[in-house]
């Protein structure tokens, strides 16, 4: 049976099923991260009723704690946790990057030093394939590295080869379980290298592809063309996924071009800050205008804080520093961010994606935006 099912195309965009393990998964689906094996600030009861089909955990932090071998001992992360849907897990290769005072790249693996008491630590592709293995999601990624921007083509292309290498010591590791492996696409921001980097991962015959080294600095323009010089060598039947891309727009730009997984950790983080997504902008709601809004958030959302609760008593509770804040307006960005991936799905069956593109862009653009967020990059924790 394939990964993943396609059931109708609307140009290169792509609506389907990603069948795991733990049921089948309707795409293109965003996962919001759960680092430790949970969304911040929210529980499994709110993310099944909102309707989040899969979900992000992250390999090397939950190696460190609470143990991979621990969780393994419990039944796996879906035991553990509680969590019955499906999960995917990075590989840590994203640390690799943003932990750089903290490691050490060699041609075996990467030398760390934990950043929660000091440890050292080395991380082989073979051991991160257990190490995702003993937890049990239902996807694993390759151990790659994710070259900083900007780098010079002579450093991108020997991390472009040490990936390869990496990835192949990851597929030869694997077990026959029914854990799926994605191989990550990298090659920084030069065509050529991206293009080879996806041969040689395709080559291997992973279960999935995503395109990895990206959302790290770079101009939107540049990102985009590196998703465009490789996109079109992916295979059809098999799951294509973006690593760390997250904002709306860039959502749109993903599907259409025919990607099918996303996660990021904007929807999640930027609630915490008071930055809240509707259909029509994003708000900051430590504006002092909404002191005295008897208004929803969006009046349009049907998600519990919308349902319940006005803009002003939203605005107290975070600037009072209430715990509440985070669980109430996180509840609102990921029952959004579900939303707009319905809707994206919706349009696609029925042949009307780019109708809802340009009605969502108009509208959305046309609205109020936090302009004082930082733009923060997705795939930090």
């Amino acid at each position: 049976m394939r990964a993943i099912e396609i059931n109708t195309r609307d140009g290169m965009a792509r609506s389907g099923r990603l069948v795991t393990g733990h049921g089948a998964v309707e795409t293109p689906v965003f996962m919001p991260v759960g680092t430790q094996g949970i969304v911040k600030a929210m529980t499994h009861r709110e993310l099944k009723e909102i309707g989040v089909q899969m979900i992000l955990a992250n390999a090397y932090h939950l190696y460190l704690r609470p143990g991979d071998e621990m969780i393994r001992r419990m039944g796996g992360i879906h035991a553990f946790s509680g969590w019955s849907e499906a999960m995917l897990t990075d590989s840590g290769g994203y640390q690799i990057f943003s932990l750089g005072v903290l490691r050490e790249i060699k041609e075996d693996g990467v030398l760390f030093q934990s950043h929660i008491d000091g440890s050292r630590h080395f991380l082989t592709p073979e051991k991160m394939v257990k190490v995702q293995e003993n937890i049990g999601a239902d996807v694993a990624m390759c151990l790659d590295e994710c070259a900083p921007y900007p780098s010079s083509y002579e450093y991108t292309e020997n991390s472009v080869d040490l990936t390869t290498r990496w990835a192949r010591r990851c597929k030869e590791a694997k077990s026959q379980g029914p854990q799926m492996l994605f191989g990550i696409i990298q090659g920084g921001f030069f065509e050529d290298l991206r293009l080879r980097s996806a041969e040689e991962l395709l080559a291997m015959d992973f279960d999935g592809y995503a395109v990895g080294g990206l959302s790290v600095g770079e101009p939107k323009t540049l990102m985009w063309d590196m998703v465009d010089a490789i996109i079109d060598l992916l295979p059809h039947e098999k799951p294509r996924y973006m690593m760390g891309v997250g904002m709306p727009e860039d959502l749109i730009e993903g599907v259409k071009r025919g990607i099918d997984m996303f996660d990021c950790i904007i929807p999640t983080r930027l609630a915490r800050n008071g930055s809240l997504f509707t259909w029509d902008g994003r708000m900051n709601l430590k504006n002092a205008r909404f002191t005295e809004d008897q208004g929803p958030i969006d009046a349009t959302c049907s998600c519990y804080t919308c349902r319940t609760y006005s803009r002003a008593y939203l605005r107290h509770l975070l600037v009072s520093h209430e715990l509440t804040s985070f669980y109430l307006n996180t509840i609102h960005n990921v029952f959004f961010y579900t939303e707009f991936m319905k809707r994206m799905r919706e349009a696609i069956g029925q042949g009307a994606f780019d109708v809802f593109c340009k009605a969502f862009k108009t509208r959305y653009e046309g609205g109020e935006h936090d302009d004082n967020v930082e733009r923060s990059v997705c795939n930090g924790h």
